[in-house]
């Protein structure tokens, strides 16, 4: 009998790898594809037919619907492209119908040229991968419910190209998010945390037990971090002190970085609630208290994969490429969740 149970649970640990490797490999797969076949459209279909395969609702709604519910920043990085822009719900119930979700934000920009404030040439083709995001919170989705989590979670995907045209937001241009918050735009080329504000505030009407979301957000990430660690930030130090957890156990380690309010005051604008970029100093610290300006007083943590999303050598189990970082990490979150 010991034998018996012993090669069971066994059996179990590595079906559950299993499944956790496919939805690892089917992130890495979406980040992978050229920006001329991962469109938003392209996205929001991938997203269906991933959600039917594994019972998950899952909702896209058109230009006309993101227009409707007032996802006016949304909107304006999209507007420059011809490609136009889709959000994703998704919806997945595994424990109690009582209880709180736990809502996944994943940044969907397709391909970001930097619009009007264009980016240098030198690595732009890498562009492709800034909806990185998106597709972590896609293979979780498909993880949670491959793996039947105990656990409601909801997946919140915006999706958009980030191109220059002569309809394109421009530096200078003011735009009034879903919130109502009105936001100065200093820099086309931080696009990331407009999309995700819309998302972000969407996503209270969930009344969730926490927000993560989840962005190549900021080069700054990378300066400070390089490519062996993600970036986190919070507003709640028992979250923030979960997802470490998390972290160390997965191999894909986060490091912590401050929030304090005095950030804040390189977002201060003249002539609307605030900039949507203080420059190069702080950088990924100033991107996230953007973001936490449209949480509320929700949990909320914020993960910036712009370092670990991609690996330009290969090393250990990452091939060179897309890493899917940030899917074991959550799932991991999740297991440990009560």
């Amino acid at each position: 009998m010991p034998e018996s149970s012993d090669t069971g649970e066994a059996e179990q640990v590595l079906d559950e790898a299993r499944l956790l490797c496919e939805a690892v490999r089917f992130a890495r797969d979406l980040v992978s594809q050229p920006g001329n076949v991962a469109t938003p459209s392209w996205l929001a279909e991938k997203a269906l037919e991933m959600a039917a395969l594994f019972d998950i609702p899952c909702h896209v709604w058109d230009r006309e619907e993101i227009e409707r519910h007032g996802m006016a920043a949304l909107l304006a990085v999209a507007r420059g492209s011809r490609r136009q822009p889709r959000f994703v719900t998704f919806e997945y119930r595994g424990a109690a119908g009582g209880k709180k979700p736990v809502v996944l934000v994943g940044k969907g920009i397709t391909f970001d040229s930097g619009g009007i404030s264009l980016k240098p040439r030198e690595g732009m083709e890498r562009m492709k991968n800034d909806m990185a995001g998106a597709a972590v919170v896609m293979g979780v989705m498909m993880a949670a419910a491959s793996l039947k989590l105990p656990v409601n979670l909801v997946g919140l995907i915006p999706l958009a190209e980030n191109l220059p045209d002569g309809n394109a937001c421009k530096p200078g241009d003011v735009i009034r998010s879903l919130s109502g918050k009105t936001i100065e735009v200093v820099n086309t080329d931080a696009e990331g945390r407009l999309v995700l504000c819309d998302a972000l505030h969407h996503a209270l009407n969930y009344r969730p037990a926490a927000i993560i979301d989840v962005a190549t957000l900021t080069g700054a990430c990378v300066v400070a971090l390089g490519n062996l660690a993600t970036g986190l930030l919070s507003n709640d130090d028992a979250l923030a002190r979960s997802l470490r957890k998390a972290g160390a156990a997965t191999g894909e380690s986060v490091w912590q970085l401050p929030l304090w309010e005095e950030y804040g005051d390189l977002l201060k604008s003249d002539i609307a609630d605030m900039k949507n970029s203080g420059g190069p100093p702080a950088g990924t610290i100033t991107a996230a208290w953007f973001l936490k300006n449209f949480v509320g007083t929700t949990r909320w943590a914020h993960l910036d994969i712009a370092g670990t999303a991609w690996e330009e050598k290969g090393r250990h189990y990452l091939p060179k490429g897309a890493t899917g970082t940030g899917v074991r990490l959550l799932v991991e979150y999740l297991r440990g969740l009560r």
